[in-house]
């Protein structure tokens, strides 16, 4: 009988809480561009729809201050990056935001070579070095993006990357223009086969041939 009530109590307790992280992820869903996302932190002041899921589109970026490190900066990996950026922010009092920027090698290896950390506002804290971390400002750039869903995974990246390529080479207007890279906008608290990102390469406009 008392082992009967304890599995009662175990399950209703359970059930309580299955319900409680639900109703935390539902409130947080977000609508943008077209594409529903969980909203895990706020967005850099003056960031553009985010792309479809599936779908390739440009994308403007507006000038933007961030926290970055590098595998020439002395990081090398996923873990020692993200930590090194987390203790930039910690101890420097600055909020954290989404997406997290996610910077690859161009050269076919599909490798992680920088992770950044993007500021909220251009005007937040000052410019410079913090140990491995490096604060700079980036120019307003555009980029050839499509939306993806599930985790951060370098199969999931090499799939969206070969979507951009794809398109990249069936138009006549953009052309790439720098090393491809991974938005990724949700925490390890959201399931995996709900997160979203977006794979990205930098691109600028293909001079017009018959401008004199």
């Amino acid at each position: 009988m008392k082992t009967t009530r304890l599995r009662k109590l175990v399950s209703g307790l359970f059930l309580i809480c299955l319900v409680g992280v639900v109703l935390v992820l539902v409130s947080c869903v977000r609508s943008s561009g077209g594409t529903w996302y969980f909203d895990s932190a706020p967005l850099p002041e003056g960031w553009p729809e985010l792309t479809p899921v599936g779908k390739v589109e440009i994308r403007e970026y507006p000038s933007y201050r961030e926290a970055v490190v590098t595998e020439k900066d002395g990081a090398s990996g996923t873990t020692p990056m993200f930590r090194e950026l987390f203790r930039h922010i910690s101890t420097n009092d600055i909020p954290m935001t989404s997406p997290v920027d996610m910077t690859y090698d161009d050269t076919g290896s599909d490798r992680m070579t920088g992770m950044a950390f993007l500021y909220r506002t251009p005007e937040l804290g000052p410019l410079g070095t913090d140990g491995v971390v490096r604060v700079e400002d980036i120019s307003p750039r555009a980029y050839a993006s499509t939306g993806v869903r599930g985790s951060y995974s370098d199969a999931h990246f090499s799939k969206g990357l070969a979507r951009v390529r794809a398109w990249l080479q069936e138009q006549s207007t953009w052309k790439a223009d720098g090393s491809p890279r991974y938005l990724g906008y949700n925490s390890p608290f959201v399931p995996w086969f709900l997160r979203y990102g977006e794979v990205q390469v930098p691109v600028v406009r293909v001079p017009d041939s018959g401008a004199d």
